[in-house]
């Protein structure tokens, strides 16, 4: 069984929906502590040719609590004014018609914990470009809490019985393949290729949200560019 974890991230890029797609489970890390500067809470859309950075609105944010111990800020008028922004920036693009109310679902989902608010995303998201991996809560899950980096990942591979652990290529310097082999997993990394599609007749700009993928690609083309990786 493929397994990957990764921690949840608002309408994150494509390489973190390859590396979904390319498992059969996908344990959504929500018991880590919150970061600020991450990507938990925010991205960027594709705004007058540029990036322009995008947020949900928290409430009482700190690095001292886990992801799920987050809370939204209960006001609908921030949801609003990030769907006019979204909309306004991506009215004209090809496949606003099909992708925006899906990404206005996911906005006003009336959930006020950020790891629910983002788990259902992930759900929305994933049916949206044909997954059929099964997520999991890692706080849902009964393991040992005290552990800590490479073993809890470790012993949350072996709880659910995988024999091959997939992360991000990011992970390369964290991971050793000699360890995890020694516990009978076997490590890969997934690589996202170089891709580009075409974005109004702006020059491409790379690494933007899910979002910008779905504006201007069909659920088949984002099913196609879902494949186009290199494991390590």
């Amino acid at each position: 069984m493929k397994l990957a974890i990764m921690q949840p991230y608002f309408m994150p890029y494509l390489g973190y929906w390859q590396l979904m797609n390319a498992v059969d489970q996908y344990v959504v890390y929500d018991d880590v502590n919150f970061i600020n500067r991450g990507w938990i809470h925010r991205n960027r859309i594709l705004m007058n040719g540029c990036a322009h950075d995008i947020h949900i609105p928290l409430s009482k944010v700190s690095q001292n609590k886990k992801i799920n111990e987050i809370t939204l800020l209960d006001e609908e008028k921030p949801r609003q004014k990030l769907l006019r922004t979204i909309a306004q920036s991506n009215a004209r693009a090809p496949r606003f018609s099909e992708a925006f109310p899906v990404i206005r679902e996911i906005i006003l989902f009336p959930e006020k914990n950020l790891s629910g608010f983002l788990y259902h995303q992930h759900q929305v998201l994933s049916a949206y470009m044909g997954m059929t991996t099964n997520l999991l809560l890692s706080s849902a899950l009964e393991k040992d809490n005290s552990l800590k980096g490479k073993d809890k990942v470790l012993a949350i591979c072996e709880l659910l019985g995988a024999d091959v652990y997939l992360n991000s290529a990011g992970g390369q310097e964290l991971y050793s393949k000699e360890e995890f082999a020694a516990h009978g997993i076997e490590l890969r990394f997934l690589q996202m290729n170089d891709i580009r599609y075409a974005q109004f007749r702006n020059d491409p700009v790379p690494g933007l949200s899910i979002i910008d993928v779905m504006m201007f690609n069909s659920g088949e083309e984002i099913r196609q560019l879902l494949a186009q990786y290199t494991l390590i």
